[in-house]
């Protein structure tokens, strides 16, 4: 932390779990406030544009503020949640606020909905069944600090979910680990996937028998050294094989009611031609093969070899759908695919891209649906799709990430324009 202490009045909040305030002539990104607040922060960085800061002590409160449930939330401490000092109810409104700007900001677009409830975390905490913990030179697990390598030692999680905390992680001995991911599933499988430092070895730690082990060996792939190979999520009748650490959302209701929407805004019809682009295991493809139906098709592409064998495990009683491993351009490319009826995207943080986008708008699909985890991308990729005729019909934004400044949205789009 830095020694420059300085007084704000703090103002909206901004992308990132920051709020803005003005010093002297430069903004100032500050941490642990609330948009009206009089704080007195510390400086943590300064560039010829701007400070950042955490507020130390506040001198006047806003109404929204609250006691953060966590000990280890706050100035200098775990970088993990972004807003423990607000109210749920405060958190979504700061969050709708986020999106609205952001749209706004970047694509033009003004966005007049709310960012709305997950089911399963009344008070916030307690949903987090994926949690990745770092490890120090003496083998202590911890979570970093914000914008730091430096480690927070804690000796529970309160947003980990009960099934993730029950493995006991963070009182064993992980000497020679990098990082100890810890996951709970929906079914009931516990699992702890470990990335060995450079040429070490861990000698993991005595576990309750039923918790899986896996080896991170690097470029997404794992090793299992103990248990089942794989863990079994499940959303409405449908399991889903997730092998090691295989991507899901962590959120135990973010899987189902994100699928609920999608389908929803596919709108998908017996015998179309759909695709699934960065499907992961196949969560969505499964929902857009059952309803296309043996006369349709569905086409899904994902970069990682071991999601794309558990995709084709878990859709294997619909042959409807098929899919191939690589990156989207290419894969397309390599399939000769020039034409859909509606294309689903799911990409990571860092959206689409224009080169993406492109290749998106030209399959000239008559619904376009685009699941995100970061606004700012999102807005940005559907700046580019308005360039290419694609308008935004419909969005809907979700607090799958309590306590954090992430958000899930979905957002329809149509060829025409606004």
């Amino acid at each position: 932390m830095g020694t420059t202490a300085i007084e704000l009045t703090v103002g909206p909040v901004a992308h990132g779990g920051w709020c803005v305030a003005r010093h002297e002539g430069r903004v100032v990104f500050v941490r642990h406030a609330l948009p009206g607040e009089r704080v007195l922060a510390e400086v943590t960085e300064e560039t010829a544009r701007f400070l950042r800061a955490d507020a130390v002590e506040v001198l006047d409160a806003s109404p929204d503020r609250v006691v953060p449930p966590c000990p280890f939330a706050g100035p200098g401490r775990c970088g993990g949640c972004d807003w423990q000092h607000a109210s749920l109810e405060a958190q979504r409104r700061l969050k709708t606020d986020v999106v609205a700007e952001q749209l706004r900001r970047l694509a033009g677009i003004e966005w007049k909905g709310e960012v709305e409830e997950v089911p399963g975390a009344p008070d916030g905490l307690g949903w987090r069944t994926r949690v990745q913990f770092a490890v120090d030179r003496d083998g202590a697990l911890g979570l970093r600090r914000h914008r730091s390598h430096d480690i927070q030692h804690v000796d529970a999680c309160l947003i980990a979910h009960p099934e993730v905390e029950n493995v006991g992680a963070e009182v064993m001995n992980w000497r020679g680990a990098s990082s100890v991911e810890v996951i709970a599933s929906s079914t009931g499988d516990q699992a702890v996937v470990v990335a060995p430092k450079p040429r070490r070895t861990v000698a993991v730690p005595d576990l309750d028998e039923s918790v899986a082990v896996f080896v991170d060996e690097g470029k997404g792939r794992s090793r299992s050294v103990h248990g089942p190979g794989h863990l079994t999520e499940k959303v409405g009748d449908r399991e889903f094989r997730i092998t090691g650490s295989g991507f899901w959302q962590v959120h135990p209701s973010a899987a189902a009611t994100l699928n609920a929407v999608v389908m929803e805004f596919a709108d998908p019809k017996p015998g179309e031609w759909a695709l699934d682009l960065y499907c992961g295991v196949g969560l969505f493809a499964a929902g857009l093969a059952e309803a296309v139906g043996p006369d349709g098709a569905v086409f899904g592409v994902e970069s990682e070899t071991v999601a794309v064998r558990d995709a084709e495990r878990n859709l294997r009683d619909l042959p409807q759908a098929r899919f191939a491993r690589g990156y989207v351009e290419s894969a397309l490319d390599r399939h000769r695919i020039e034409k859909a009826d509606l294309v689903v995207v799911d990409p990571p943080r860092a959206g689409l891209g224009r080169e993406v986008v492109d290749r998106v708008a030209g399959l000239e699909a008559s619904r376009i649906v685009y699941v995100s985890c970061d606004p700012a991308t999102l807005a940005r990729d559907l700046a580019w799709f308005a360039e290419r005729g694609y308008r935004l019909a419909e969005l809907r934004a979700f607090d799958a990430f309590p306590m954090t400044h992430h958000v899930e949205s979905v957002a329809l789009l149509v060829p025409g324009t606004a």
